[in-house]
């Protein structure tokens, strides 16, 4: 047996549920009945408390993780839009992108 199955066992629903719900929930930070709703359609029906009852039982492994792969940030940067800000002799500030500089 493998230590997911003990995670699991004695939940109504499948383990591949579960996770898709707190999956949902963690990831797209959607509210508890958007996911309700979502796996509605999908043909699931249960409610937005037990969504919540498995986010918290289960929500701070799945959170870890996303955490662990968001990326991080490297020495290049790169911007896609540059602005300028010129100061001029009367006192006021020029402010344009910087693909109009000459």
């Amino acid at each position: 047996m493998s230590t997911t199955s003990n995670l699991y066992r004695g939940f109504r629903f499948p383990a591949e549920i579960i996770n898709q719900a707190v999956w949902l929930y963690h990831c797209f930070s959607l509210s508890l009945r958007e996911v309700e709703l979502i796996l509605a359609a999908r043909g699931i029906v249960v409610s937005y408390e037990t969504i919540r009852e498995w986010s918290l039982r289960f929500g701070r492994a799945y959170a870890s993780s996303l955490k662990r792969r968001r990326p991080q940030p490297g020495d290049k940067w790169f911007l896609d839009e540059v602005f300028v800000r010129i100061k001029l002799s009367g006192g006021g500030t020029l402010l344009g992108p910087s693909a109009l500089r000459d």
